[in-house]
């Protein structure tokens, strides 16, 4: 089609318009999104390392203990004093909200639980059973924070990768593209007064003859 033969309206430059003005207002807003997203993710980031760091330590403290504690009862024992444990721990899985990402929020309870509360009796048990009961409900209370803080990472690292991929295709592609339609319409419409200008004109030149 010859560039003569396309017609454009004003009411589709003003649309065209608008639709430039409400891209460049979603692009703002997501490029802030995105920013804060960075920016919150950092400091889960920051949390993660501690959180890991502190699980290994957790895990390698309870691996120590259950050694030495096999050397001094005996697995039989261990295992008795093991399925003598009522109260297992539950979980209760809730949610936050971060700059409208819904991460996890994980609540434990009966995970630390007191000497007396542990079901094995006290009298002809050493204290290393006390010692390596308590490194693992400690390593346990370390696993679920760990898991809380990893979901979270992972949740908001993906909403950063969706939020970046719409924000280059509004810059990249969106953007430009209505803005290059935007100015083909003007310099079309622009063409056609001076058509409709110079057919005025030449009928008037005809008339005044």
């Amino acid at each position: 089609m010859a560039l003569r033969d396309v017609k454009p309206t004003r009411s589709e430059l003003i649309n065209l318009k608008r639709k430039i003005k409400l891209s460049e207002r979603g692009y703002n807003i997501l490029k802030m999104k995105r920013d804060g997203l960075i920016l919150e993710f950092f400091k889960v980031l920051g949390e993660a390392k501690n959180s890991r760091g502190d699980l290994m330590e957790k895990y390698e403290h309870a691996s120590e203990m259950i050694a030495l504690l096999n050397t001094l009862e005996g697995t039989i024992n261990i295992k008795a004093a093991a399925f003598s444990v009522k109260a297992t721990p539950t979980i209760d899985l809730k949610s936050k909200n971060i700059m409208g990402v819904v991460v996890p929020e994980i609540e434990a309870a009966s995970v630390r639980k007191g000497i007396t509360d542990r079901g094995y009796g006290l009298i002809g048990t050493s204290p290393a059973l006390d010692e390596t009961a308590t490194a693992y409900e400690e390593l346990v209370e370390s696993v679920i924070r760990s898991a809380e803080i990893e979901t979270t990472m992972k949740k908001l690292l993906d909403e950063i990768e969706s939020t970046k991929r719409r924000v280059n295709a509004l810059e990249f592609k969106v953007i430009p593209e209505l803005s290059e339609a935007r100015d083909f319409i003007k310099m079309r419409l622009d063409e056609m007064e001076r058509e409709e200008l110079f057919r005025l004109k030449k009928i008037k030149a005809r008339t005044s003859v």
